[in-house]
């Protein structure tokens, strides 16, 4: 698979085959002449000597200070040289490349002003595996992530450092083992480089992806704790649905029906006279409501993510009107508002999914809710059994409820305070992958109590569907019979989440 940028038409499909599946970029023709068009005027002004922010003025609070045009090519690669001051851990392969190809396409959407070599380069590193070494932290996501993309420009101009093929090298040695030739920037090429969103784009576009994930493995294990806690599936009918027609319920609702299809365990209790319960807990019978609402924000958050994949973001913006005429217009796309507030909206939706999937865990362990015995142990007392995953999945829960907490209302004055209000869009992106790893280990503690749960009402057999994902963890995980260390097993199942096992079961 080839993935041509057009800078309009980038999907997060595409996305996703080059940063996790390495697949080959190159460029549009179409994009290639519409940069020349744009590069055209920015030449046109910096032979008039006029005057134009960020092509021959400073930087943000040096805006005012005019710079010569024997001191243009400098003043790009002092711009890169001096923003380049990230600290931290370095992001990951898979987080680079996502950053560098989202750069590259909001380049060859042809408002930059840059030469489509510029673009092409980029181009060139991600097919050879170029990968520079981007730390993680030192962005207010305000001119866009200014300290990471300068760490990618330092690259495509042969300094700073790179990863390839398993080693880091100096930028230039890494591109010169590539046969790449790194850019002598021209006017305004640095500044197109450093001033955009790709670099939160990247982040949580990538816990997106997973999300998605996540909130279907949920069903899933939803489903088992119902059947393991002897619960009703009434409360999923569609007829409740449609009364409150939100799509994310509705499509929760379906899973839980079909999954628990055919269950033995449902049809045993159904019109026993011993059970006296009229409705379940609200973490069993709110399912639908409760996952919908997460899965309808997931949903929010990628329709603005979307935007952003073909969004020109950098400053000023170049619009060409003729063959000779065109205007280079500074204002604030770089700004990172809406990816910041979409970011904080996946960060409560992971937690808030977090939240039922411990609760559901609390009930089964908990002998005075769940009809089982105390811990899921045949031998309470003697053993522990699941008391302590039980704690474990509380203590990622209230984690993930602090790192929840809203970085987009938050700003600091930076530039001299030039740029007086930030978005803290990379800041708030960075903490969805903690937050990921914490619900993914909670969800596999879920499905291994909810599995020991319907191990306990043998012969009794779960839904259809639902056996197959019991069959999958019991091949990781055997039933727990006496007291034995449980990290490994939520390791284990928490290794089938990530890779999409049990989500796979819905599809």
């Amino acid at each position: 698979m080839n993935v041509v940028l057009s800078g309009n038409d980038l999907t997060f499909e595409q996305l996703y085959a080059v940063a996790l599946r390495g697949e080959s970029v190159s460029v549009v023709p179409a994009a290639i002449e519409r940069m020349n068009a744009s590069r055209a005027v920015v030449d046109r002004l910096v032979a008039s000597g006029a005057t134009a922010y960020g092509i021959n003025t400073g930087f943000g609070k040096l805006a005012s200070v005019r710079i010569s045009i024997e001191q243009v090519r400098q003043l790009q690669v002092n711009l890169v040289r001096s923003h380049a001051c990230g600290l931290g851990a370095p992001l990951s392969e898979v987080e680079t490349r996502a950053m560098m190809l989202l750069r590259a396409n909001a380049l060859a959407k042809g408002l930059s002003g840059i030469r489509p070599r510029v673009v092409e380069t980029l181009c060139q590193m991600l097919n050879a595996k170029v990968h520079p070494v981007i730390p993680s932290q030192g962005s207010v996501g305000a001119s866009g992530d200014l300290a990471p993309l300068a760490h990618l420009a330092q690259v495509v101009i042969g300094e700073g450092r790179a990863n390839f093929r398993g080693e880091v090298l100096s930028g230039g040695e890494a591109m010169k083992r590539a046969g790449i030739t790194p850019i002598v920037l021209e006017a305004k090429e640095g500044l197109s480089l450093l001033n955009g969103t790709q670099g939160m784009l990247a982040l949580l576009s990538l816990a997106l992806r997973e999300a998605d994930n996540l909130v279907d493995t949920a069903d899933v294990a939803a489903s088992l704790s119902l059947d393991a806690l002897r619960g009703s599936p009434g409360a999923f009918d569609a007829r409740i649905m449609h009364a409150r027609a939100y799509a994310g319920a509705a499509t929760t609702a379906r899973n839980l029906a079909h999954l628990n299809e055919g269950s033995q365990i449902r049809e045993s209790h159904r019109a026993a006279e011993k059970d006296t319960r009229v409705q379940d807990a609200y973490s069993l019978r709110c399912t639908p409501q409760v996952h919908g609402a997460v899965r309808d924000s997931l949903a929010q958050a990628r329709e603005m993510a979307a935007v952003e994949l073909n969004s020109a973001t950098d400053n000023p913006l170049v619009f060409v009107r003729d063959a000779n005429h065109g205007d280079i217009i500074s204002g604030g796309n770089f700004h990172g508002q809406p990816l910041a507030m979409a970011a904080d909206q996946v960060a409560i939706a992971i937690a808030t999914l977090g939240g039922i999937v411990e609760r559901r865990i609390e009930q089964m362990t908990n002998p005075l809710t769940s009809m089982l015995p105390a811990f899921l142990t045949p031998e309470p007392g003697l053993n522990s059994g699941f008391m302590i995953a039980q704690v474990t999945a509380a203590a990622l829960t209230s984690e993930n409820k602090t790192l929840a907490a809203p970085h987009s209302v938050d700003s600091i004055s930076t530039s001299g305070n030039q740029e007086d209000y930030v978005s803290m869009g990379m800041s708030g992106a960075r903490r969805l992958d903690r937050m990921l790893v914490n619900l993914r280990h909670t969800i596999a503690i879920e499905l291994l109590c909810a599995c020991q749960g319907i191990d306990l009402l043998a012969p009794l057999q779960t839904g259809t569907l639902a056996k197959k994902a019991h069959e999958a963890v019991r091949a990781k995980s055997p039933k727990v019979i006496e007291d034995r260390p449980l990290a490994a097993d939520i390791e284990a199942v928490s290794a089938l989440v990530a890779e999409g096992n049990f989500a796979a079961i819905l599809s």
